[in-house]
Protein backbone atom coordinates (compact mmCIF):
# COMPACT_ATOMS: atom_id res chain seq x y z
CA UNK A 1 0.00 0.00 0.00
CA UNK A 2 1.68 3.26 -1.00
CA UNK A 3 2.12 5.94 2.05
CA UNK A 4 3.03 9.23 1.44
CA UNK A 5 4.98 11.14 4.89
CA UNK A 6 5.97 14.91 5.62
CA UNK A 7 9.07 14.76 5.86
CA UNK A 8 9.23 18.51 6.96
CA UNK A 9 7.84 17.23 10.72
CA UNK A 10 10.56 15.48 12.63
CA UNK A 11 8.14 12.91 13.91
CA UNK A 12 6.58 12.20 10.60
CA UNK A 13 10.28 12.63 8.87
CA UNK A 14 11.72 9.61 11.12
CA UNK A 15 8.70 7.45 10.32
CA UNK A 16 9.30 8.50 6.32
CA UNK A 17 13.09 7.66 6.76
CA UNK A 18 12.25 4.00 8.32
CA UNK A 19 9.37 3.20 5.77
CA UNK A 20 11.83 4.10 3.39
CA UNK A 21 14.18 1.92 4.27
CA UNK A 22 12.09 -0.65 4.91
CA UNK A 23 10.88 -0.70 1.05
CA UNK A 24 14.19 -0.46 -0.43
CA UNK A 25 15.22 -3.76 1.48
CA UNK A 26 12.20 -5.12 0.05
CA UNK A 27 13.47 -4.56 -3.34
CA UNK A 28 10.22 -1.60 -3.37
CA UNK A 29 10.53 2.02 -5.36
CA UNK A 30 10.46 4.93 -2.92
CA UNK A 31 10.65 8.47 -4.05
CA UNK A 32 12.48 11.25 -2.19
CA UNK A 33 13.63 14.47 -2.39
CA UNK A 34 16.74 15.46 -4.08
CA UNK A 35 18.88 19.17 -4.71
CA UNK A 36 17.16 19.20 -7.97
CA UNK A 37 13.70 17.70 -8.59
CA UNK A 38 12.20 14.39 -6.95
CA UNK A 39 14.09 11.00 -7.75
CA UNK A 40 12.37 7.35 -7.69
CA UNK A 41 14.70 5.45 -5.65
CA UNK A 42 15.26 1.71 -5.55
CA UNK A 43 18.01 -0.70 -4.41
CA UNK A 44 20.86 -0.24 -6.58
CA UNK A 45 22.07 -4.13 -6.18
CA UNK A 46 18.71 -5.65 -7.10
CA UNK A 47 18.26 -6.22 -10.52
CA UNK A 48 14.39 -6.80 -9.47
CA UNK A 49 14.10 -3.22 -7.91
CA UNK A 50 16.15 -1.70 -10.65
CA UNK A 51 14.02 -3.54 -13.17
CA UNK A 52 10.90 -2.35 -11.42
CA UNK A 53 12.27 1.60 -11.66
CA UNK A 54 12.29 1.29 -14.79
CA UNK A 55 9.19 -0.07 -15.33
CA UNK A 56 7.63 2.41 -13.31
CA UNK A 57 8.86 5.03 -15.83
CA UNK A 58 8.47 3.35 -18.80
CA UNK A 59 12.17 2.90 -19.65
CA UNK A 60 14.27 0.73 -21.08
CA UNK A 61 17.43 -1.19 -20.32
CA UNK A 62 19.18 1.53 -22.90
CA UNK A 63 19.16 4.22 -20.26
CA UNK A 64 19.88 2.67 -17.19
CA UNK A 65 20.06 5.02 -14.13
CA UNK A 66 23.00 6.56 -12.32
CA UNK A 67 23.85 5.77 -8.53
CA UNK A 68 23.67 8.25 -6.18
CA UNK A 69 25.95 7.40 -2.37
CA UNK A 70 25.79 9.02 1.00
CA UNK A 71 29.50 9.94 0.97
CA UNK A 72 33.04 10.22 -1.39
CA UNK A 73 34.10 7.11 0.04
CA UNK A 74 31.47 4.79 -1.23
CA UNK A 75 33.10 6.13 -4.53
CA UNK A 76 36.15 3.43 -4.27
CA UNK A 77 33.86 0.53 -3.54
CA UNK A 78 31.71 0.74 -6.88
CA UNK A 79 34.23 1.84 -9.14
CA UNK A 80 37.68 0.97 -10.53
CA UNK A 81 40.58 3.03 -11.67
CA UNK A 82 39.32 6.32 -10.21
CA UNK A 83 42.47 8.78 -11.17
CA UNK A 84 43.58 11.55 -8.32
CA UNK A 85 42.13 13.90 -11.37
CA UNK A 86 38.43 12.60 -10.88
CA UNK A 87 38.74 12.22 -7.30
CA UNK A 88 39.80 15.71 -6.77
CA UNK A 89 36.69 16.79 -8.43
CA UNK A 90 34.59 14.79 -6.54
CA UNK A 91 36.43 15.86 -3.21
CA UNK A 92 35.77 19.47 -4.39
CA UNK A 93 31.97 19.11 -5.68
CA UNK A 94 30.49 16.60 -3.54
CA UNK A 95 27.84 16.75 -2.48
CA UNK A 96 26.70 18.71 -5.39
CA UNK A 97 25.26 18.59 -8.98
CA UNK A 98 28.17 16.81 -10.34
CA UNK A 99 27.50 13.26 -12.05
CA UNK A 100 31.39 11.12 -12.75
CA UNK A 101 31.15 8.33 -15.22
CA UNK A 102 33.41 5.50 -13.70
CA UNK A 103 34.16 1.95 -14.68
CA UNK A 104 32.23 -0.57 -12.66
CA UNK A 105 33.57 -2.76 -10.26
CA UNK A 106 33.75 -6.03 -11.89
CA UNK A 107 33.02 -7.99 -8.79
CA UNK A 108 29.65 -6.50 -8.13
CA UNK A 109 26.70 -8.57 -8.74
CA UNK A 110 24.18 -5.83 -9.50
CA UNK A 111 22.63 -4.83 -13.46
CA UNK A 112 21.80 -1.59 -14.00
CA UNK A 113 21.17 -2.01 -17.34
CA UNK A 114 22.98 -1.68 -20.74
CA UNK A 115 25.28 0.61 -18.98
CA UNK A 116 29.09 -1.07 -21.35
CA UNK A 117 30.43 -1.80 -17.75
CA UNK A 118 30.29 1.77 -16.55
CA UNK A 119 28.34 3.23 -13.31
CA UNK A 120 27.56 7.31 -12.99
CA UNK A 121 28.10 8.59 -9.38
CA UNK A 122 26.57 11.58 -7.54
CA UNK A 123 26.38 12.63 -4.05
CA UNK A 124 23.50 14.69 -3.73
CA UNK A 125 23.11 18.02 -1.69
CA UNK A 126 20.39 17.11 0.21
CA UNK A 127 19.60 16.46 3.57
CA UNK A 128 16.95 14.28 3.70
CA UNK A 129 18.42 12.45 0.41
CA UNK A 130 21.95 11.68 2.41
CA UNK A 131 19.94 10.85 5.86
CA UNK A 132 18.03 8.26 3.71
CA UNK A 133 21.27 7.18 1.83
CA UNK A 134 23.20 6.73 4.75
CA UNK A 135 20.37 3.97 5.97
CA UNK A 136 20.13 2.43 2.50
CA UNK A 137 23.68 2.70 1.08
CA UNK A 138 23.68 3.21 -3.08
CA UNK A 139 20.35 3.64 -4.70
CA UNK A 140 19.92 3.58 -8.14
CA UNK A 141 17.93 7.28 -8.84
CA UNK A 142 15.98 8.46 -11.55
CA UNK A 143 13.41 11.65 -12.32
CA UNK A 144 10.68 11.11 -10.27
CA UNK A 145 8.33 10.98 -13.55
CA UNK A 146 6.97 8.72 -16.58
CA UNK A 147 9.40 9.11 -19.73
CA UNK A 148 8.14 12.41 -21.78
CA UNK A 149 6.52 13.91 -18.81
CA UNK A 150 7.91 16.81 -16.39
CA UNK A 151 10.10 16.02 -13.63
CA UNK A 152 7.95 16.12 -10.38
CA UNK A 153 8.95 19.07 -8.21
CA UNK A 154 6.96 17.44 -5.23
CA UNK A 155 6.29 14.32 -4.16
CA UNK A 156 2.55 15.24 -5.19
CA UNK A 157 3.59 15.33 -8.75
CA UNK A 158 5.56 12.20 -8.90
CA UNK A 159 2.63 10.18 -6.94
CA UNK A 160 0.39 11.82 -9.31
CA UNK A 161 2.43 10.34 -12.25
CA UNK A 162 3.81 7.12 -10.38
CA UNK A 163 1.33 6.13 -8.48
CA UNK A 164 1.06 2.49 -7.23
CA UNK A 165 4.09 1.99 -8.67
CA UNK A 166 5.97 3.13 -5.62
CA UNK A 167 5.73 1.63 -2.11
CA UNK A 168 6.94 5.45 -0.24
CA UNK A 169 7.10 9.05 -1.57
CA UNK A 170 8.98 11.50 1.12
CA UNK A 171 6.97 14.62 1.06
CA UNK A 172 9.61 17.54 1.57
CA UNK A 173 8.21 20.47 0.36
CA UNK A 174 9.46 21.65 -3.92
CA UNK A 175 12.50 20.75 -5.30
CA UNK A 176 14.50 22.70 -6.39
CA UNK A 177 13.89 24.63 -3.27
CA UNK A 178 13.20 28.39 -3.11
CA UNK A 179 15.78 30.18 -4.44
CA UNK A 180 18.21 27.84 -6.25
CA UNK A 181 17.89 27.27 -9.62
CA UNK A 182 17.60 23.89 -10.35
CA UNK A 183 19.83 22.97 -12.69
CA UNK A 184 20.94 19.42 -13.62
CA UNK A 185 24.30 18.17 -12.90
CA UNK A 186 27.73 18.39 -14.74
CA UNK A 187 28.45 15.04 -16.01
CA UNK A 188 32.49 14.28 -16.54
CA UNK A 189 33.35 10.82 -18.00
CA UNK A 190 36.13 9.79 -16.55
CA UNK A 191 36.68 6.61 -17.50
CA UNK A 192 39.31 7.78 -20.32
CA UNK A 193 42.86 9.02 -20.69
CA UNK A 194 41.29 12.74 -20.21
CA UNK A 195 38.35 13.50 -18.48
CA UNK A 196 35.57 15.27 -20.07
CA UNK A 197 32.09 16.93 -19.83
CA UNK A 198 29.37 14.88 -21.48
CA UNK A 199 26.84 17.32 -19.96
CA UNK A 200 26.94 21.37 -19.00
CA UNK A 201 25.36 21.90 -16.24
CA UNK A 202 25.28 22.81 -12.41
CA UNK A 203 29.18 23.01 -12.28
CA UNK A 204 30.55 25.32 -14.62
CA UNK A 205 33.47 24.07 -17.16
CA UNK A 206 35.46 27.20 -15.75
CA UNK A 207 35.12 25.64 -12.20
CA UNK A 208 35.54 21.99 -12.97
CA UNK A 209 38.73 23.57 -14.86
CA UNK A 210 39.72 25.32 -11.38
CA UNK A 211 40.31 21.85 -9.58
CA UNK A 212 41.72 19.99 -12.69
CA UNK A 213 43.01 22.02 -15.51
CA UNK A 214 43.26 19.49 -17.75
CA UNK A 215 39.46 18.60 -17.93
CA UNK A 216 37.89 18.68 -21.56
CA UNK A 217 34.41 20.69 -22.42
CA UNK A 218 31.65 19.26 -24.90
CA UNK A 219 33.49 21.01 -27.75
CA UNK A 220 37.44 20.35 -26.97
CA UNK A 221 38.95 17.09 -28.36
CA UNK A 222 41.54 15.17 -27.09
CA UNK A 223 45.53 15.97 -27.99
CA UNK A 224 46.31 12.76 -30.66
CA UNK A 225 48.46 11.87 -27.97
CA UNK A 226 46.84 11.33 -25.40
CA UNK A 227 43.82 9.42 -26.90
CA UNK A 228 43.91 5.54 -28.30
CA UNK A 229 42.75 4.68 -31.84
CA UNK A 230 40.24 2.73 -30.87
CA UNK A 231 38.56 5.55 -27.88
CA UNK A 232 34.96 6.32 -28.50
CA UNK A 233 33.10 9.09 -27.02
CA UNK A 234 30.03 8.47 -24.50
CA UNK A 235 26.73 8.48 -25.61
CA UNK A 236 24.57 11.92 -24.81
CA UNK A 237 23.48 11.37 -21.57
CA UNK A 238 20.47 13.12 -20.97
CA UNK A 239 17.02 11.85 -22.15
CA UNK A 240 14.55 14.37 -23.20
CA UNK A 241 12.40 14.69 -20.19
CA UNK A 242 15.21 14.80 -18.13
CA UNK A 243 17.43 16.91 -19.76
CA UNK A 244 16.20 20.17 -18.20
CA UNK A 245 15.67 19.63 -14.41
CA UNK A 246 15.67 16.26 -14.09
CA UNK A 247 19.36 13.90 -12.52
CA UNK A 248 20.11 10.72 -10.13
CA UNK A 249 22.66 10.14 -8.95
CA UNK A 250 20.55 13.94 -10.42
CA UNK A 251 18.63 13.28 -7.66
CA UNK A 252 21.34 12.15 -9.82
CA UNK A 253 18.39 11.73 -11.31
CA UNK A 254 19.48 11.34 -15.26
CA UNK A 255 19.81 8.76 -17.62
CA UNK A 256 23.02 6.95 -16.86
CA UNK A 257 25.13 7.41 -19.83
CA UNK A 258 26.86 4.44 -21.13
CA UNK A 259 30.31 3.90 -23.63
CA UNK A 260 30.65 1.50 -26.49
CA UNK A 261 33.43 -1.01 -26.38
Amino acid sequence: MTTSFDCSDTDTRSAGLAAAQQAIANRQCIVLPTDTVYGIGADAFSPQAVATLLAAKGRGRSMPPPVLVPRLQTMDGLAVDVSDEARALAEAFWPGGLTLIFHAQPSLTWDLGDTKGTVALRMPDDEVALDLLALTGPMAVSSANRTGQPAAQTAAEAQAQLAESVEVYLEAGPRPAAGSEGIPSTIVDATGYQLRVVRDGAVSLEELRAVVPTVLGLDDAPAAEDAPADEDAPADPAAPEDASAAEAADSGAEAQPSRNS
